[in-house]
Order: C-alpha cells, then structure tokens, then sequence
C-alpha cells in the first residue's frame, strides 16, 4: 500500500528555535542549558538586539547568544553584570545541537522542560513538514494561489520567486507565518544537495510559540499533531476558485470544506498528519562551507600554480598563516569529537536514537584511540 510508505517520506523536525532567558548571562546558557564546551564558543561584541556580547559556537552563527557584556561602573569602579540573554538555534543549529542532546541522553522535550526551570520562555519556533515524496508541487500551490483556490486564516498572503529558481508563498505575517516552498531548489542554488523537495513551515513568535510548547508538554499531546492540527486550522486548498459569497460565511472554513472540492495533494497532507514522524538528524560541526568554496572557486587556480611551479609558494602559505580567532574556533570544534562534557554517558532507549546513538559510540571510540588533543 503506497500510504505508509507516503506518510514515511514526509516528516517533521524543528528548523529554528530562539528562547530568551531574564535571569541568566550567555555564560550560563552555555554551562547551565546547553551545557556545551565553553572553549568551544567565540566572544565578541555585537550591537544587535540592544544587547553588547555574543557568544557563538565555533565562531559561527548557528548556534549564538547574545547577552550584555560586565561594564564598570565609573563611581564605585565596581564591575556590574546586566543579567538578560538570547539563545538562538538556527537550521543547521538545531542539527548541531541535536547532537549535544545525543551525548547528554536528552531529547527535545527534556531540554524545554529544562529550559523553562530557568524561566526560558521561547520567541520563536520553527517546524519544518519536509516532503520528499513530491506530494506537493510548488508550481501547483502557486496557481491555486494565482486563481484564488485557496483559503487562510490570515488575509496577508505573498508570492516569491519563479518556475526555474524556485517558488515561495507565505501565509500571514509574524507573529504567526505559514510557509511553503521549494526546498530542493533552494538548496541546488546554493551549491547543496536535499532529499527533501519541497518544504511547509509553521514559523511562530512569542505567544504562538509558547502556545504549541504548552500543548506540548503541559496538555500530553504529540508534537506532529499539534503542527498538523495548526496547519489544518489555518489554510485550506481546493480544486476550484472559492465563491466570494462563501468567503463571508461565519463558519467560512467549515463551509469551504463541506461545498467546494479540496486539492488532493493538500487533503491527504493533512488527513496523514498523524501518521508522519518528528525527526531528529545530529549533525556535527563542518567545515563544508569551506571546502566547497575552495572546491568549486580555489581549485582551479591551484591547479595552474602548481603546474607553473609556484605549488611551493603555496604550501609555505598555508603553514604559515594565521587563523583569525573564528577559524581557529572552527578547527578546533571540528578537531574535538564531543560537543559537550557529557561524552559517552548515554542510556540504550532513553531516546529514538538508536542508530544515532550507535555510530556515536563507535566514533567516540575511535576518536579516542588516536587524539590526544590539548582542549
């Protein structure tokens, strides 16, 4: 039967998550929460969001937070600390840091529910609906759009992008945005490559973040659920324009879906919600930004130096340059195996990790026999 194997290609997975802690420094975010090797993160000044110091984890902005640097004070010559942070998981962050939770035998749940013992309160949640059946056709959601075949909660609603590059459309504006997308495109046009063809993503601020985390841990319900119970509830497809005359009905969504002919591909999306997966995907800290760079722009011209004999030139170069302080963090996050201090404490079925946890293991172990690393 093609159903169960559709429901397994399309999964969940969080893509962004931001928490803002009052009573806490980035220090204690990171030893405290996260706890994450602090020599592992980058300090330097910043001016964003009114704070003054930002923390991030091999000098890159995937795993950051930013908080208010100690001052003196003029008077008393005394220093003072300005307590207030905000820690912010990127996409790829999310992925790095579902490795921390793999070392620490956490999982995502067990971590807001920690995060919310130091007064965490989140002020953004993205959950990703990956689909890499093909199920949705961008093309296709762009001409329901086009023609009017299509209701949402929210009246705001834009179109981006094209046939060749890829096609956007964003339901609503924050704090609540519903967003569809060519996942596959987006990332061909940046040089990646993705299993996942077109993506569907729930971005939430604030209090409609706090919303699905209360339902979450508070009112016992699956996190595939809730994200599918949203989706639902706030934009529907049909396979005809809808009457204008429906539109004003006080029951406008109920109607929708009792009198005009629902667009299949989006009907089953929904009606499988239940059936789909909340993925985890740990991911290690990677220099592949880099070496695709170099790869794709480097390479070329290395090549005709080194057959002009300047290749010695080169060489001395690279033994000899100096890494700026985020490169070195770089190196040095990808050099260390374990993320965090917890290294090989995990517990067999603490977590769905199985495999995950598996290959950790046997890599930790490997790792072990040949480093002998000074951090």
């Amino acid at each position: 039967m093609v159903y169960p194997e559709l429901a397994e290609s399309i999964e969940v997975q969080f893509d962004w998550v931001s928490l803002t802690f009052p009573d806490l420094t980035s220090k204690q975010v990171v030893d405290d929460v996260l706890r994450l090797q602090e020599n592992l993160f980058l300090e330097r000044p910043t001016s964003q969001n009114f704070y003054t110091r930002e923390m991030a984890f091999a000098g890159e902005k995937n795993i950051y937070i930013q908080d208010f640097a100690p001052v003196k004070n003029p008077e008393t010559q005394a220093i003072e600390q300005k307590f207030g942070t905000t820690l912010y998981l990127t996409g790829k962050g999310t992925r790095l840091f579902e490795k921390a939770l793999l070392e620490q035998s956490m999982n995502w749940r067990n971590f807001f529910e920690k995060a919310r013992q130091y007064r965490g309160h989140l002020t953004r949640l993205d959950i990703a609906i990956n689909d890499k059946w093909g199920l949705l056709d961008m093309n296709e959601l762009v001409k329901a759009v086009q023609e009017k075949r299509f209701w949402s909660k929210s009246k705001s609603y834009a179109v981006h992008g094209n046939v060749d590059d890829g096609w956007t459309v964003d339901f609503g504006k924050s704090p609540f945005v519903i967003r569809a997308y060519d996942k596959h495109k987006e990332q061909a046009n940046k040089g990646y490559d993705t299993d996942v063809k077109t993506r569907v993503e729930l971005e939430l601020h604030q209090d409609k973040a706090e919303y699905v985390l209360d339902e979450w841990l508070n009112h016992d319900k699956k996190l595939v659920d809730i994200t599918f119970d949203i989706l639902y509830t706030y934009l529907w497809f049909t396979n005809e324009p809808i009457d204008a005359q429906k539109l004003k009905s006080d029951k406008v969504r109920e109607v929708i879906e009792q009198t005009v002919e629902p667009m299949p591909a989006w009907s089953l999306l929904t009606a499988l919600g239940n059936r789909m997966k909340f993925v985890r995907q740990p991911k290690k800290q990677g220099v592949e930004r880099i070496e695709k760079w170099v790869l794709q722009s480097v390479v070329p011209s290395l090549a005709v130096l080194k057959k002009t004999g300047h290749w010695h030139e080169i060489i001395e170069a690279i033994n000899s340059v100096e890494l700026s302080a985020e490169h070195q963090k770089l190196v040095e996050a990808n050099l260390v195996n374990a993320i965090t201090s917890a290294k090989s404490v995990l517990h067999q079925g603490n977590i769905n990790f199985d495999k995950e946890k598996e290959k950790y293991d046997e890599e930790t172990a490997e790792f072990e026999k040949k480093a002998n690393l000074p951090f």
